[in-house]
């Protein structure tokens, strides 16, 4: 007879509703299939690119013949310097006064975690609030470091637009020490942005408030630029408020498997700064020890080399293009064949996700009449889109409206 195991108590966890899509995708026998799901960048061919500027980077790291030693428990220096001066800009006070201090992270995954194991160290009875709707790895993250997680309005349904009156007004309300997680740019999965005069109401709320800013810019340099995408984080910096920011280049270098990520603090003074840094390399030290270095290297050469940064700019650029040109294209096909409802506001959105309006019960049938994966919630993934099955994606949407 078995004896009980102290793992009968643990109960089968949910699939992930965007993973656990793309393996069904991936077994679907139908010839004519499309994955909008999961948040990767394609090719025109509808292949994950290997970029002009990571193919550079990599033949360099291979010539220096390096051999395959332990990075330090923040991470590379080249790659965490680069970082602050991609967020920041090169000649950020923050910089040169020392008040930064960055960490390499697996992913804006890890940034995101790290960042909120070590803000549930500092708070007590810490809550967070996400934008509705968000990233719903947001809200995982920040419920398994222990925060107490709400929401704040930030789509409006029947509008189609951000309800920013309501969002300003949501965090007006927040008690003291609340960390407040925002899409810097490219909001997933609306792919619908504040405008910079948006901005600057919510750094003063944040400001007069006292709440705590944790941005997350997984996507800069797919909206408008890498410049541009940076606005909301400027005029973070200028404010002179303590705030964290989670970036990742696995979309922006298509170096998804690499997991390469930096998580940013931005502190009062360096010495305070000093102090933030002893106790984030605590709580990695005490999770995955250091980071990995190929990635690190990849991205730290380009961040240093101005010929290199310009071959990324150039390949954003590409990227950026392409995802647009996308935007256009579906809402001409839809227009085209009719469509019960207007889909001109997709080309107003920005980055790799549109929020399509679509119901949950509209997006099952595209799976299962059609063989096109959307997640649940309507967000598709335009950069998923081609030539050769955008008019295909179309119709099939215009068949379920």
């Amino acid at each position: 007879m078995m004896s009980e195991s102290i793992f009968d108590v643990v109960a089968q966890a949910p699939e992930d509703p965007i993973l656990g899509l793309n393996e069904a995708f991936k077994t679907d026998p139908r010839e004519k299939k499309v994955n909008l799901s999961i948040g990767v960048y394609c090719t025109e061919e509808g292949k994950v690119p290997l970029l002009n500027v990571v193919e550079k980077a990599e033949q360099k790291i291979l010539e220096e013949g390096a051999p395959h030693t332990y990075l330090p428990i923040s991470g590379l220096p080249s790659f965490t310097s680069g970082v602050q001066k991609l967020l920041f800009g090169e000649d950020s006070a923050l910089i040169k006064d020392k008040k930064a201090v960055t960490v390499q992270s697996l992913g804006g995954t890890g940034a995101l975690k790290v960042g909120a194991d070590f803000l549930a160290q500092v708070l007590p009875n810490p809550e967070a609030i996400v934008s509705a709707p968000t990233w719903q790895n947001h809200v995982a993250i920040f419920e398994q470091a222990g925060f107490e997680v709400g929401s704040y309005p930030y789509y409006d349904k029947a509008s189609g637009e951000i309800n920013f009156p309501a969002m300003l007004e949501s965090l007006k309300g927040l008690k003291e020490n609340t960390v407040v997680i925002l899409h810097a740019c490219c909001h997933n999965p609306t792919g619908l942005d504040l405008t910079q005069e948006q901005w600057a109401q919510v750094v003063d709320v944040c400001a007069a408030h006292k709440l705590i800013p944790f941005l997350d810019i997984a996507y800069q340099g797919f909206g408008d630029g890498l410049e541009e995408d940076a606005g909301a984080i400027r005029q973070f910096a200028a404010s002179g408020i303590t705030f964290l920011v989670a970036n990742s280049f696995s979309k922006s270098f298509s170096l998804y498997g690499e997991r390469i990520g930096a998580l940013t603090v931005v502190c009062h003074n360096s010495e305070e700064a000093s102090r933030v840094m002893s106790a984030l390399k605590a709580v990695i030290r005490a999770n995955y020890s250091n980071p990995p270095a190929h990635g690190a290297k990849i991205v730290g050469q380009v961040l240093n080399d101005p010929e290199l940064l310009a071959q990324w700019h150039a390949d954003l650029k590409e990227m950026r293009e392409r995802i647009k040109e996308m935007r256009r294209d579906l809402a001409d096909e839809l227009k085209a064949l009719g469509a019960k409802k207007d889909f001109e506001f997709v080309t107003r959105q920005k980055g790799m996700f549109s929020f399509s309006g679509l119901t949950p019960e509209q997006v099952q049938r595209l799976k299962d009449e059609f063989g096109v994966y959307a997640v649940k919630s309507g967000r598709i993934c335009v950069a998923s889109l081609n030539k050769g099955n955008v008019k295909y994606t179309a119709e099939a949407i215009k068949e379920v409206l």
